[in-house]
C-alpha cells in the first residue's frame, strides 16, 4: 500500500481545537468501542471492528497533525478493517502513568485481549518503550518496534542523553524495563539504524530468541515517518500483524529506498563528505543506469571529469 491508503477521512478532521478534537473522538469511541480518560494526561481510544487488533501508542499533538487528525494506526486499522485500541497521551508522558498501568490491569482482569485472534503492539520512538512494556498484558501478541527504547533509567541506559529531562519518570516499577515486558510475545520485531549507536544500544538490549533485529541503515532516527514517505509503513505493519515480518520481507520493502531521490541524495552527501570519491562515483554510475535523475548525472560528469565546459559569454 502507498501513503495515500493512510489518508482516510474521519470525522475529527472537522475538528478547530484540542476540546473539539477530544470530543469528537469521544463521540467515535462510544459508537464504536470506547473512549476512556486514563489520569490526568491519557486517554483510551477503543475501536471495535475485527479479531485482528493493532495496540498503538500517540501524542494528541502528533495525531491532530496527521491527515484526518487520527491516530497513524487508525488509519492502518481501519483500511484493513481491524479493531484499534490507542493510548493518547497530552505531551510526551512515556505513559509512566499508575493510571495507565491500571487501565491496562483492568484489560488484562476482562479478558480484552482473548477476543481477538491476533494482537500486535505498534510504538516508533518513545512509544516504541510503551508498545513493548505494556505488550505483557496479551501473551502471545505480535510485537513491532520501531527506533526502539528499552528504558531511560540512567543505571541500564545512562549512555542515552537525548530524553534528559525525561530521565526523572520511574522506569523501575511496573512496566518500566521494556525487554523484560515482551517475554511473553510471540515475535518482537525491532527496526533500527545500526548507524545510530543509542538506536543500535537500545535495539540490543532486547537478547532474546523470540527478538528479531531488522536494520535500516542509513534510515535515520525517524524511521516511521521516512517508511510512510516510501508507502511501506502499512505493508511492514501488515506483515508484523500476521507475524510474517522476517528479515528477508523486510529487505525486501526497505530495498524501496533505492529509488527514492532523498535518499539517495543523502547518501552521496555522505559519501563526499567521507572523502570516499570513487564510492561517489559507482553510486552516481548505479543511479544514472537505472533512474533519469539528472542531479547524478551532472555530478557524475563532474567527479570523471568529463563535464562539458561551459560557454564562454558573448560580448
Amino acid at each position: 500500500m502507498s501513503q495515500t491508503d493512510l489518508d482516510i477521512p474521519v470525522d475529527a478532521s472537522a475538528a478547530t481545537d484540542r476540546n473539539v478534537w477530544l470530543a469528537l473522538i469521544d463521540q467515535i469511541g462510544a459508537e464504536e468501542g470506547h473512549f476512556h480518560t486514563v489520569g490526568p494526561q491519557n486517554w483510551a481510544l477503543f475501536v471495535d471492528d475485527s479479531p485482528t487488533l493493532i495496540v498503538s501508542f500517540e501524542t494528541i499533538d502528533s495525531a491532530r497533525a496527521r491527515p484526518g487528525q487520527m491516530p497513524l494506526a487508525h488509519h492502518i486499522a481501519a483500511a484493513n478493517g481491524w479493531s484499534h485500541l490507542c493510548l493518547i497521551s497530552d505531551g510526551q508522558t512515556w505513559f509512566r502513568d499508575p493510571a495507565v498501568y491500571g487501565y491496562f490491569d483492568r484489560l488484562v482482569d476482562d479478558a480484552f485481549f482473548e477476543d481477538f485472534d491476533r494482537v500486535l503492539f505498534y510504538g516508533a520512538g518513545p512509544s516504541a518503550h510503551a508498545a513493548c512494556a505494556f505488550s505483557v498484558a496479551s501473551p502471545g501478541a505480535q510485537v513491532l518496534l520501531v527506533n526502539p527504547i528499552a528504558t531511560l533509567n540512567p543505571a541500564i541506559a545512562g549512555w542515552d542523553d537525548r530524553h534528559r529531562a525525561d530521565r526523572r519518570r520511574d522506569f523501575t516499577s511496573r512496566y518500566g524495563y521494556a525487554p523484560d515486558m515482551a517475554e511473553g510475545c510471540a515475535r518482537l520485531s525491532l527496526i533500527f539504524d545500526p548507524a545510530l549507536k543509542p538506536d543500535a544500544m537500545h535495539a540490543a538490549l532486547f537478547h532474546a530468541p523470540y527478538a528479531q533485529a531488522l536494520p535500516a541503515r542509513l534510515g535515520g532516527p525517524a524511521l516511521e515517518g521516512e517508511f510512510a514517505r516510501l508507502g511501506i509503513l502499512t505493508d511492514i505493519v501488515m506483515q508484523a500483524a500476521a507475524g510474517r515480518l522476517t528479515a528477508y520481507s523486510f529487505a525486501t520493502l526497505w530495498r524501496k529506498r533505492r529509488d527514492d531521490a532523498n535518499y539517495l541524495k543523502n547518501l552521496l552527501l555522505r559519501a563526499e563528505t567521507s572523502g570516499r570519491k570513487g564510492l561517489a562515483i559507482v553510486l552516481c554510475q548505479n543511479v544514472v543506469t537505472r533512474l533519469k535523475l539528472n542531479r547524478f548525472r551532472k555530478r557524475l560528469a563532474e567527479l570523471t571529469g568529463t563535464a562539458k565546459p561551459a560557454k564562454p559569454a558573448e560580448s
